[in-house]
């Protein structure tokens, strides 16, 4: 649970719409450590945009593990943050990511957002 994140769908929903809509779209990446077999995963659309990325637990350097695969990947990506996932700032901003665009909320959740781009020097 994200208390700043309003929650619009149920998860059954939520779900549904990965397993339908997102993932056969994209290349995934599934992270796993002895403790958690399941600890995360990364969605990359092909047109150069990180389109999801979700640890649990956090702080436990999966999703600096995912971003530097990524990287490895390309030489560059993008991907949205809301404003409020401060935890999210740090990570990217550590990897090297630059915010480059903000919002006002004009996304389904009605909440600022920022466009971070990454680009290999």
């Amino acid at each position: 649970e994200t208390p700043w994140m309003p929650r619009l769908h149920t998860p059954q929903d939520v779900e549904r719409h990965y397993r339908e809509t997102i993932l056969p779209e994209r290349t995934v990446f599934i992270a796993e450590t002895i403790e958690t077999p399941f600890a995360g995963f990364m969605a990359l659309d092909p047109g150069g945009y990180i389109t999801a990325l979700y640890c649990r637990p956090r702080g436990q350097g999966t999703g600096s593990a995912l971003l530097r695969h990524a990287k490895s990947l390309r030489s560059d990506w993008k991907l949205w943050t809301f404003e409020a996932n401060k935890s999210a700032h740090r990570l990217y901003e550590r990897e090297g990511f630059v915010a480059v665009h903000r919002t006002d909320g004009d996304n389904e959740e009605g909440l600022r957002d920022i466009l971070y781009q990454w680009s290999r020097s």
